[in-house]
Formats: C-alpha cells, structure tokens, sequence
C-alpha cells in the first residue's frame, strides 16, 4: 500500500470516529430492516438528527466519562472500586455496568468534581 492511499485511509477512518462519537455530522445515514419475507428495506435518516443522537449517546459512555474525568483506566477502575478488566470489559461494550456501578458512573458523568475530589484524596 502507497503512502498516498494508507493516509486516505487513515483520515478516513478518523472522521468514521467522529461521526460515531457524535462530533460530525456523517454525509448520509440509512436504517436498514427487514420484512417478514427476509426483504431489506432502507430509509435515509436526517444527518443532524443522527448525529445529536450520537453525541449524546458517546456522552453517556463510561469511557466518556472516564475522559472527561482525565483518569487513566488504572485510577478509575480503582475508584470504582473494580478490575481494569471489568473497566475494558464497559468501554469496549462487551459488557453494560449494573447496579451501584451504574449510580456511581451517572454521578461521575453529571457531577465530576465529586468523583475527582475522592480520587485526589
């Protein structure tokens, strides 16, 4: 691969990140379903509309959060009181927090100074 194409590719790729984190409007966007009969069916969606809904999705993400708190995942897991690998487990969405994890992450999303002043202490 040429040097050329590979940086292509490359920003490619970083705007795909943005669009998915909410920051860009993507060009088109599509919602794709099927009938009863096994039939794809698609419908284009309004790009604003898409990207509001991604941004506040990437918002409410733990990995998100964890940024905007500016931890590394060792600190935050150990605030949380959880493994690194729960905290991988979260931000790769192989798993959803559950219970007090969940409160806790809410709290730290709306409230950061109350998780940062804990985990300066």
């Amino acid at each position: 691969m040429n040097k050329e194409r590979f940086e292509e590719l490359s920003e490619a790729l970083r705007q795909a990140k943005a669009v998915r984190r909410g920051a860009a409007a993507p060009s088109r966007v599509w919602n794709v379903t099927r009938d009863s009969n096994g039939k794809l069916h698609r419908r284009q969606l309004d790009p604003k509309a898409y990207q509001q809904e991604q941004r506040a999705e990437w918002e409410n993400t733990v990995s998100a959060t964890r940024s905007r708190l500016r931890l590394s995942q060792n600190k935050f897991a150990e605030l949380l009181g959880i493994s690194v690998k729960t905290l991988h487990n979260w931000e790769q969405g192989r798993r959803k927090p559950t219970g007090a994890a969940r409160v806790l992450l809410r709290v730290a999303s709306r409230h950061p100074e109350v998780v940062l002043e804990e985990a300066m202490a």
